[in-house]
């Protein structure tokens, strides 16, 4: 049996085990879960799936895209439930509409680069739908904001809409901080909801300059997550080593361990 035919019969046996978890007599938890409360395990495996590609853990990797597969299959089945459509529906079509849109791979066109089969697929997306897509459509606004705000500024930039370099984004940013830093001086009644547009607009500029110098923002601020939580940790540990209290310890002190966990990374 081939891969291709051996993971059609896997994809069988996840649909027929989870129809048997929501029959009479299945599991009392999967039987009364509905989409709205199965939605935030959705977006939670989506990150476990992430987190497993960054962690170059394969085996891990492989067990996160099941846990995703399942949240799939599981929405598929309360559909089928109330005959809407089942999982069989969801796989055939995405397998057509690939088809559909790669007539350089499936039909007669052909697609020179990667730019030329993305314009090829937005052709097809437009007749589709009967009009020229919204350059915008297409980006959920549920989106992580960091993510939206770069696939938003990466689509305007398709037709033009953008900075003519990294080094004009860099000047907007440095624009948007002046600006931040003149609102902070504004009376207190009147300056935090400036201050958290103000901010908006850095956040936005920030990610355009990252686009620009070709750094995935969403990537780069979970590494510096990461990173602030390994070196908070180590701070956590020594203070559990000598018994002293972090709250009653000048900032001074707590940046001296915050500086020896640097040096501990470098070795």
């Amino acid at each position: 049996m081939d891969r291709h035919a051996a993971a059609g019969e896997a994809f069988r046996r996840l649909c027929e085990v989870m129809h048997t978890l929501r029959a009479p007599g299945g599991c009392p938890w999967d039987r009364e879960q509905t989409l709205d409360s199965l939605k935030p395990y959705l977006i939670e495996e989506a990150y476990e799936s992430l987190e497993a590609i960054e962690d170059g853990d394969p085996a891990k990797h492989c067990e996160e895209l099941g846990d995703l597969l399942l949240q799939i299959v599981f929405q598929a089945e309360i559909c089928a439930e109330s005959h809407k459509f089942d999982a069989a529906a969801v796989a055939h079509g995405i397998a057509d509409k690939l088809i559909r849109r790669h007539p350089h791979v499936f039909g007669e066109t052909r697609a020179k680069d990667a730019a030329g089969a993305l314009k090829s697929w937005e052709n097809v997306k437009a007749t589709e739908r009967g009009r020229a897509p919204g350059r915008l459509d297409g980006v959920p606004k549920t989106m992580p904001a960091l993510l939206r705000a770069y696939r938003t500024s990466e689509k305007a930039a398709a037709i033009g809409f953008d900075w003519p370099n990294a080094e004009a984004v860099a000047a907007k940013v440095e624009e948007e901080w002046r600006e931040i830093k003149a609102v902070a001086h504004e009376p207190e009644a009147q300056r935090q909801e400036r201050l958290a547009e103000e901010l908006g607009d850095m956040l936005f500029a920030i990610t355009s300059w990252a686009r620009h110098v070709r750094v995935d923002p969403e990537a780069a601020l979970r590494a510096a997550c990461e990173k602030f939580t390994h070196r908070f940790r180590h701070i956590e540990a020594r203070l559990k080593e000598t018994g002293r209290d972090g709250q009653k310890l000048p900032l001074a002190e707590l940046d001296l361990l915050w500086d020896e966990a640097k040096v501990l990374e470098k070795k």
